[in-house]
């Protein structure tokens, strides 16, 4: 029987144009292994890498998100989905939401990289503005609260017991992955041209490396599936006949009856 082995190489090449996107390329695979593979990967890349995001915030002036801010060119809504899309990298994973600020004066732009902040949290985008103010006189202020997750969760679906009056709830998107696409090529190797050529294109929102994410992928794979095999091999030995062992009432019956048998 054929054997099923192992690709040989794993490669990895990152896009000049974009560094936030990047190629991961397998091979050879055994036939229909690439698909295999490029399936399971890219469902887990897209669904199973956590992130961090905005949670909340509350905005000095604003009693709800229907709200208009003098001195402030945004309104509420549009300052709320500028907000949606700062990207942001925790070096330690919150067990709450953590709370920072804004404040900004005077006429001009007020931008991601204006979020006061600790040193365990990193703006990724700190050029995207937020809200223009209009004028000299013109403030901002704002308390934004920040968590991890996975995937994207919606407002709606996020509880605040006791909510302060004004608190905006926000939907965020955890997932550090902006898309995967997948490729598949038939190669030869030896007398047989159905192998296949696995390439992952995979981009980021610039929080984690695309070859980064890909290793994380495997290696949540590589996970499943040891607590399958592990559980497998547990069924296994329950399942194994039990032999008894013979009395030894019995067994001396059976070494009276041999020496018998030789006299």
């Amino acid at each position: 029987m054929e054997k099923l082995f192992l690709p040989k190489t794993v490669e990895h090449q990152e896009d000049k144009e974009n560094k936030n996107r990047g190629t991961v390329i397998i091979t050879p695979c055994y036939p229909g292994y690439g698909t295999t593979l490029g399936n399971a990967l890219r469902r887990v890349l897209l669904s199973s890498l956590g992130g961090t995001a905005i949670d909340a915030v509350k905005i000095k002036g604003a009693r709800h998100e229907f709200s208009t801010l003098s001195g402030v060119k945004e309104d509420l809504l549009e300052i709320v989905f500028n907000l949606k899309a700062v990207r942001l990298k925790s070096k330690i994973e919150l067990t709450e939401p953590l709370e920072l600020e804004l404040s900004s004066q005077g006429e001009g732009a007020a931008k991601a990289g204006d979020i006061k902040k600790g040193a365990e949290i990193e703006i990724i985008n700190p050029d995207l503005v937020i809200a223009h103010l209009t004028d000299k006189k013109s403030s901002l202020g704002m308390k934004i609260w920040v968590t991890t997750g996975y995937g994207w969760v919606g407002a709606d679906e996020k509880l605040r017991e006791g909510r302060e009056e004004g608190l905006i709830i926000i939907d965020s998107l955890f997932s550090p992955i902006r898309r995967v696409a997948m490729n598949i090529e038939n190669i030869r190797v030896g007398k047989r041209n159905d192998y296949e050529k696995l390439s992952l294109s995979i981009e980021t929102d610039g929080t984690i490396s695309s070859l980064e994410a890909f290793l994380k992928a495997a290696s949540l794979l590589n996970e499943e599936f040891a607590f399958l095999t592990r559980e497998g091999e547990k069924l296994v030995e329950k399942e194994k006949p039990v032999v008894e062992k013979p009395s030894k009432k019995v067994a001396k019956t059976r070494k009276t009856k041999k020496k018998d048998k030789r006299k």
